[in-house]
């Protein structure tokens, strides 16, 4: 097989247009006076965590690049470099990407990886690239490898996971409302990111969709933005912190205290490291479900609106004191 295949570093050509829509978007909040809000330290701590985010890549980058190659050499497939076998690759790497941003909301593992992306109580294109430096620690990893035992190289699936991030830096932002109604039908757009980035009880664990948000419809993760219902941005519990170092590790730190509480069973301790965000063995906190059951029980005219579909419009009160 051929393994000398290259392909640019899309990102790194990319962080003059990030320079650039960074003071485009803050001279437009500035002279307009709507469109968001900068916070400075906010945008700063996003900015160090961008920066450790790609000295992380450097790093720790050989470990996944390692394994890409290993199953590179024990495929017997290999699709070539074309424009058709690049495009297929980029939908079906975004398809990747929304299973694994699933997963990242569901598992705790993968969460404390995640979640200093949701840290920020503002909105604005720094958010963008407030960006994991533990992403190596969740193994995630993992869920590339059927794109190269399928052929796909692994420096065009590196290169398409590139521009899958490209894409998404421009929709962390409130200056943009709702783009035409064709392009909001298939393609993640602000309105559908704002809504994932919400603390909202309706909005929690929604549109994981990186370029493509038909996969949200088809999974049946898709909120839309609602208008009465202004999204609320941040974590459930803020962590109130411009630490970077905070923001980078406070997961991690949470879970090892949790799993090494004294008296719990190994299944518990497992819980603690893999299990949803929210669980406790003793029932002292609250997962998405439980959250979203427990907003229904005091507002039950929400039930069977967008980001409640779920819960029975009857048995809202139910579901709570289930929770």
């Amino acid at each position: 097989m051929n393994d000398h295949v290259t392909f640019p570093d899309a990102v790194q050509w990319a962080v003059p247009f990030f320079i650039a829509a960074i003071l485009a978007e803050f001279l437009w909040i500035a002279v307009k006076g709507r469109g968001g809000r900068y916070e400075t330290r906010d945008a700063v701590t996003s900015l160090i965590m961008g920066a450790g985010n790609i000295a992380s890549g450097f790093l720790l980058g050989f470990i996944a690049y390692a394994f890409f190659m290993w199953l590179w050499q024990i495929t017997p497939l290999n699709l070539g470099t074309s424009i058709p076998v690049i495009l297929l690759c980029f939908v079906l790497d975004d398809f990747r990407y929304y299973w694994v941003h699933r997963f990242g909301h569901h598992i705790r593992w993968v969460w404390a990886s995640h979640v200093n992306h949701h840290s920020s109580q503002h909105y604005n294109l720094t958010t963008a690239l407030r960006q994991t430096w533990t992403y190596t620690f969740t193994f995630m990893m993992v869920v590339r490898a059927p794109l190269i035992l399928l052929g796909f190289h692994p420096a065009m699936v590196l290169f398409v996971g590139g521009l899958n991030l490209i894409y998404q830096f421009w929709i962390h932002t409130e200056a943009i409302g709702k783009m035409p109604r064709w392009f909001e039908a298939v393609m993640n757009t602000p309105s559908h990111h704002r809504a994932h980035h919400g603390r909202n009880a309706r909005y929690l664990d929604c549109n994981y969709a990186g370029v493509f948000i038909i996969w949200d419809k088809m999974f049946g993760t898709f909120v839309p933005e609602q208008e009465d219902d202004r999204v609320d941005y941040g974590l459930v519990h803020n962590i109130g912190t411009f630490n970077p170092l905070r923001v980078a590790f406070h997961e991690w730190v949470g879970i090892w205290r949790d799993a090494t509480q004294p008296g719990l069973t190994i299944r518990q301790r497992l819980a603690y490291c893999f299990a949803p965000p929210g669980y406790s063995h003793d029932g002292s906190r609250d997962n998405s479900e439980q959250i979203k059951a427990k907003h229904l029980d005091r507002h039950p005219e929400d039930c069977g609106t967008p980001g409640f579909e779920q819960f029975d419009a009857k048995q809202p009160n139910t579901q709570a004191k289930q929770a």
